[in-house]
């Protein structure tokens, strides 16, 4: 039997490998603290792509060639990235706090209004779901970008994008079967009721 330590408020907690083991969740904190740095590059990547908006429409300090896409097609491309920019954005925010919540500790926001919706029933499968309907959109964004400069794009990268799109498709959909099955599962059933 390990040895037992007693803390400030009179719990007791075994001395041993196993505690250790679940103490080292700690170790993901510098992680999602790099997440956060992450999050904060992609703020300034949103803001030097507006900026760049703003010039094409407002300021048109862009030379007009033969080769130049006109602007109608420059402004839908550049929204097309300031939308890339906020679903990666958004996505990151999944993973920090979803991640933070479900691996490391419980964020006790007390039911602060700000509170998103999904927090309060996070673990890994929703988080699965969540991030591979993510990378769908993402992906989708991607594959817009590119059919809009399909006559500059080469049709090999072409196909070769739609085939990655159709797998990340083809793995959310797998994930959320996967999670629904677990759902239903007896074994769901019987622990939900202990």
């Amino acid at each position: 039997m390990p040895e037992k330590v007693r803390s400030g408020q009179g719990i007791s907690r075994p001395k041993s490998l196993g505690y250790l083991m679940f103490a080292s969740r700690w170790l993901q904190v510098p992680l999602y603290l790099g997440l956060i740095v992450a999050q904060a590059v992609y703020v300034w990547q949103f803001a030097l792509e507006l900026w760049h908006l703003i010039e094409t429409v407002f300021l048109h300090t862009a030379p007009v060639t033969a080769t130049t896409p006109s602007p109608e097609v420059v402004v839908m491309l550049t929204v097309l990235a300031l939308i890339d920019v906020v679903m990666i954005s958004n996505l990151l925010i999944m993973v920090i706090i979803g991640g933070y919540e479900t691996f490391v500790s419980r964020i006790n926001l007390n039911d602060h209004p700000d509170e998103p919706e999904w927090l309060s029933h996070v673990n890994a499968n929703v988080l699965k779901v969540k991030l591979a309907t993510a990378i769908v959109g993402i992906s989708s964004v991607h594959l817009l970008q590119t059919f809009i400069r399909a006559q500059s794009t080469p049709n090999d990268k072409i196909m070769w994008q739609t085939i990655m799109h159709l797998a990340f498709v083809a793995s959310a959909i797998g994930l959320a079967y996967i999670d629904r099955l677990l759902a239903t599962s007896p074994a769901e059933h019987t622990r939900s009721h202990l």
